[in-house]
């Protein structure tokens, strides 16, 4: 975890409670959740952590309005005050303060907090730094408070904050990845009934991820566009979601970009079905090609930075497949590659990457300390 000041050094005291959330990463499924969709994300080794404990009077006087709650970003080095009245200005904080929203919308008395927030998950670029604070800090909350949660209404939770306090129309993926997932095996999610169950990564495959060097922020990229897209072409099909569609017939009619994005939509939730049952490393990278692909020309969310980096792992010889991954505009390319040639590979394709005029960095497997 981060060297930054921990609690003790900011508030002067332990913590009653810490919670915690991993990162994820998403292997295939890419904005089908909100289509009520099927995804296939696993955990990533790096985590977040939400420190609490009830706040002590400031000069003889209890916290309130506007001070109620103090936060403390480490890796930002960052510090908020806010109260439960007014969204707070900086993003960062709005998911958190999302969060004791949802909360006391469940019912919970929140009291005034210390609140500090330390993360190794990479910000800005698709492996759900967002997701991962808002569960950690729920957890936190269900600690401290006593809340009758489980790991899956805590996601659901997670997901309102992110919609309603924080503006980014997401769907469930990301808060049940970070809240269920783990690092060993993927989670295969159905995000209309949440039937779930853990899948076994290929046989002699491990997960590789690069940043591609160009950040990307969800509420302020086309992500809500998309969505919408989505919607209006549900409409026009005149079904409940785009998970409704089974194949890609009697799409014709729809305008464009509409046809492409139901394309995307109804070929990736294939996809994922189909790599359950990839017999080989093989098969399930060629659905990972595939899956870019789509993203690129049907569903428009790649950028010249990540079909790059793309291009680049796909020519490592210890690489079965790779495409961007999260909701593109910027951000990661995950791969699936040899079990143990992780790092070896990493390092060929920064140095060709690099060659090419890109500026990337090894995101999982975490670079040694």
């Amino acid at each position: 975890m981060s060297r930054a000041p921990d609690f003790q050094a900011v508030f002067g005291g332990a913590p009653e409670v810490v919670g915690e959330a991993p990162g994820r990463v998403n292997l295939l499924g890419e904005h089908t959740d909100y289509n009520d969709g099927f995804v296939l994300p696993i955990a990533i080794p790096q985590r977040t952590r939400v420190a609490l404990r009830r706040a002590a009077a400031d000069a003889g006087r209890p916290r309130a309005g506007n001070d109620a709650h103090r936060l403390h970003a480490a890796e930002l080095g960052a510090e908020v005050r806010f109260g439960m009245d007014d969204l707070p200005q900086e993003q960062f904080a709005r998911y958190v303060y999302g969060c004791l929203v949802q909360a006391q919308g469940a019912g919970a008395v929140v009291p005034p907090l210390d609140i500090h927030v330390a993360s190794d998950v990479p910000m800005g670029v698709g492996l759900s730094s967002s997701a991962a604070l808002e569960v950690a800090t729920l957890r936190a909350l269900r600690s401290l408070l006593g809340l009758a949660l489980d790991d899956v209404q805590i996601a659901q939770l997670a997901q309102r904050a992110e919609i309603e306090q924080a503006g980014v129309r997401c769907g469930i993926l990301d808060q049940m990845a970070c809240s269920l997932a783990d690092t060993r095996r993927a989670l295969l999610l159905d995000t209309r009934s949440l039937e779930r169950r853990f899948v076994d990564l290929p046989e002699g495959s491990q997960v590789l991820v690069i940043d591609s060097g160009t950040p990307r922020s969800l509420a302020e990229s086309g992500y809500n566009q998309r969505r919408a897209e989505c919607e209006q072409a549900a409409a026009l099909l005149g079904v409940a979601s785009l998970r409704d569609v089974r194949d890609g017939q009697g799409l014709q009619g729809l305008p464009e970009p509409l046809l492409r994005r139901v394309r995307h939509v109804v070929t990736e939730n294939a996809r994922v079905l189909q790599a359950v049952d990839a017999p080989s490393a093989l098969d399930f990278g060629d659905l990972m090609n595939a899956s870019h692909d789509s993203l690129r020309d049907d569903y428009e969310v790649s950028t010249p930075a990540l079909d790059r980096l793309v291009e680049v792992l796909r020519q490592q010889p210890a690489v079965y497949g790779a495409r961007l991954t999260g909701a593109g505009f910027g951000g990661a390319c995950v791969a699936l590659c040899r079990a143990g040639e992780a790092v070896e590979t990493a390092d060929a394709v920064l140095q060709a990457y690099a060659a090419a005029g890109g500026a990337g960095r090894l995101l999982v497997p975490p670079p040694a300390a």
